[in-house]
């Protein structure tokens, strides 16, 4: 396939982490398949998740700071500030964003073992769980979502499935590009309507 820009927002304290691992190994395979990789490391940037008055630059109404409309005619305007235009354009210019028509995945490690994240487990169905961030934020977004590529419980697992797991990984990037099929269930199917 033709070169293809991926963005790789990572969020983890610690680079010998297993997400660190999962991230290194995603930047190796695309990269070996010619794509252009980019990885937002949110930790090493500092990010902040509170949305704020720093996040304009020229405020309209200092006495009475309304963030949506300000943001608003900020973007209009061109006045948002830097960090946040970078990361707005790396968005716009990647072809799979990792977390794509654009496409998008989660792809995280549990606490938990598999089996407790099942419809009778101690946490519940894992497709449930992750409704409103696939459906109700990517899917409402335009994303095509892709299945999540859950690593359950590393810090658990010994260290040959800890490897056996970044190959599944490393084995599922080959074609990701390519995987056409949405995320799991919904919420309704899974409760029988």
């Amino acid at each position: 396939f033709a070169a293809k820009k991926v963005l790789i927002v990572f969020a983890h304290q610690s680079s010998g982490s297993f997400n660190a691992a999962a991230k290194s190994a995603a930047v190796e395979v695309l990269t070996a398949q010619g794509c252009t990789v980019e990885v937002s490391d949110l930790y090493a940037m500092n990010f902040k998740a509170a949305a704020t008055a720093e996040d304009i630059k020229g405020m309209l109404d200092a006495e009475h700071f309304r963030y949506q409309e300000e943001t608003r005619l900020a973007w209009e305007e061109g006045r948002l500030a830097e960090d946040i235009t970078a990361e707005q354009t790396k968005l716009s210019e990647a072809d799979l964003v990792i977390f794509q028509e654009k496409k998008a995945m989660l792809s995280f490690t549990t606490g938990s073992l598999e089996s407790m994240f099942s419809s009778t487990g101690i946490n519940g169905d894992m497709n449930v769980t992750l409704w409103p961030i696939q459906n109700g934020i990517l899917h409402y977004c335009g994303f095509q979502v892709l299945p999540p590529q859950v690593f359950w419980a590393p810090s658990c697992a010994s260290p040959e499935a800890r490897t056996a797991m970044l190959e599944g990984w490393r084995s599922r990037l080959q074609g990701l590009l390519e995987e056409n099929h949405e995320f799991g269930l919904t919420v309704g199917i899974h409760l029988g309507k």
